[in-house]
């Protein structure tokens, strides 16, 4: 028989029929939950719950996407929106496997490189979009944009920043003037 990959056959399942597995490591920060949840409500769910399904308790075990899992679980207006279904694909595999599976999709994922998102905020900033559009759309606290505006070096990055000014250097009568009052 030919090899053929689960995700072509994805399956509409209500939630009430998924749990989540008890070994995955992987977790998720409060700001990247409300980005992963901004996500589904803006572009819906555009890829599947990989799941395990178990036919003698008749539920689906997630693999991979128990994060994307919770969301409909804790938001209302998605569960309500997609009919309290979730995209899944099934994977037939043992325990063993599923959890290196759970483990390779958590780590394919990978990391943003720095760089790259420094660039990404640059080109949208000279693309007219506001710190405050990049943060709401990219996910990104104020600080975090600052950092990467600061990475590219680009003074443009910061023609509408207001400074304070913390200090300024001191003439050489100041520093005189000081040394006599501490005399």
């Amino acid at each position: 028989m030919e090899f053929e990959s689960p995700v072509y056959h994805i399956i509409s399942v209500p939630i009430e029929k998924i749990k989540a597995n008890n070994y995955n490591p992987n977790s998720v920060a409060p700001p990247e939950m409300k980005l992963l949840y901004d996500s589904i409500k803006n572009d819906g769910y555009t890829m599947p719950i990989v799941c395990y399904y178990d036919k003698d308790e008749d539920i689906y075990i997630i693999v991979d996407g128990f994060h994307r899992y919770r969301v409909m679980l804790e938001h209302e207006d998605i569960r309500e929106r997609e009919g309290g279904k979730l995209p899944v694909s099934v994977i037939d595999k043992s325990i063993e496997n599923r959890m290196a599976s759970t483990i390779r999709h958590n780590r394919a994922r990978g990391n943003h490189d720095v760089e790259l998102m420094s660039n990404i905020v640059k080109d949208l900033h000279e693309l007219g979009r506001s710190d405050a559009w990049i943060s709401k759309h990219l996910g990104m606290d104020m600080d975090e944009i600052l950092r990467l505006k600061q990475i590219t070096g680009l003074a443009a990055l910061f023609r509408d920043t207001n400074f304070g000014k913390a200090w300024r250097p001191a003439e050489q009568d100041e520093i005189e003037d000081r040394k006599d009052e501490k005399e």
